[in-house]
């Protein structure tokens, strides 16, 4: 008998539960782990408080990235085998599997060997954050010199990751924070330039630093009444991603705005790079490639042990961290 953590109904951090259960066998397309580290996204969150892409089907799991030990493999499992190092795509139904728990089972196609170079709570980190930003920012917007990206919410664990992908590109990014806090960690960890939005005009320092023609791109995690600036800040017929709703209320269309720029409005899940093989594939590689050359680089902001799951959920809720929560088995 071995622990998960699940819900058996929606709601705050208090409603994660352990629960012991018996480890089943992998099925023929399946993979089972030995859970060393467990990632925490923001989805883990909106999953928790049934406000996600699809509804909970109850008593749910949750958690979309995890790193071990190949525990067993399904009898139609190829290039795994027991006591591989590995680490999981996000690339699944919640409702189907997921990875807060001592051993898990997931789908063959969402396991990966990870560099050697990366420790198991480095790659507990990497898929959601480096898969989304590439999903835009490279398979998407192909964007590089010459092009700015507008990054909010940057030192969010994707944020970071939109950086270190748009520098790897050979793109400008322009983080953006709503306070001073964290500017000078956000320029360490690459940012090109950074624009504390509760301190000065966004759409005047945009064009400052594009030399009035604006950002190509912007790769919007919030969403909510700030959003009509990010249009004013794009450059004519500019594309912006949303792929967050952090703001979690109504987003305003700026008419006027949109009228003189002409954008391109998108929204973005992960789904759409990781749910097709081929796609998921070359994301893959870019990625793999990235972490071995040293261009894309996790950043940590902080491990808890997994007893402490629902501390670490409203830790994840405070919005102070820089960078990825891992927790720890």
């Amino acid at each position: 008998m071995l622990r998960t953590i699940k819900f058996a109904e929606a709601g705050g951090p208090e409603v994660l539960e352990f629960v012991e259960t018996a480890v089943p066998a992998p099925g023929p397309a399946e993979v089972r782990i030995n859970v060393k580290a467990i990632g925490i996204n923001r989805a883990d969150s909106m999953w928790r408080k049934d406000v996600y892409m699809e509804p909970v089907k109850f008593p749910a799991g949750l958690g979309y990235e995890a790193a071990g030990f190949v525990d067993a493999v399904g009898s139609d499992v190829t290039g795994l085998a027991v006591g591989d190092e590995v680490s999981v795509i996000p690339s699944f139904s919640l409702n189907q599997y997921f990875t807060y728990g001592e051993v898990i089972t997931v789908p063959d196609y969402a396991v990966v060997k990870h560099p050697k170079l990366l420790s198991l709570v480095q790659a507990a980190s990497v898929w959601m954050m480096f898969l989304t930003a590439y999903g835009v920012l490279i398979e998407d917007a192909e964007v590089g010199k010459g092009d700015f990206v507008l990054i909010p919410a940057a030192s969010s664990s994707v944020g970071l990751a939109a950086i270190q992908i748009a520098n790897y590109a050979g793109a400008t990014s322009i983080a953006l924070t709503r306070t001073s806090a964290k500017a000078k960690q956000l320029l360490d960890a690459g940012a090109a330039h950074v624009i504390v939005t509760d301190e000065v005009d966004l759409v005047e320092q945009v064009m400052h630093i594009t030399d009035g023609k604006g950002a190509r791109v912007a790769f919007d995690a919030v969403g909510g009444p700030n959003f009509p600036k990010l249009v004013s800040a794009l450059a004519v017929q500019g594309t912006v991603y949303i792929y967050g709703a952090l703001a979690e209320g109504e987003t305003p269309l700026p008419v006027m705005a949109m009228i003189a720029k002409t954008p391109v409005i998108k929204g973005y899940n992960i789904w759409l790079t990781v749910g097709d093989e081929t796609r998921r594939k070359a994301a893959v590689d870019y990625v793999l490639k990235g972490l071995q050359s040293g261009a894309l680089k996790p950043v940590i902001d902080s491990t808890f042990a997994f007893d402490e799951m629902v501390k670490v959920h409203h830790y994840l809720e405070s919005n102070s961290q820089f960078g990825k929560i891992v927790v720890t088995v």
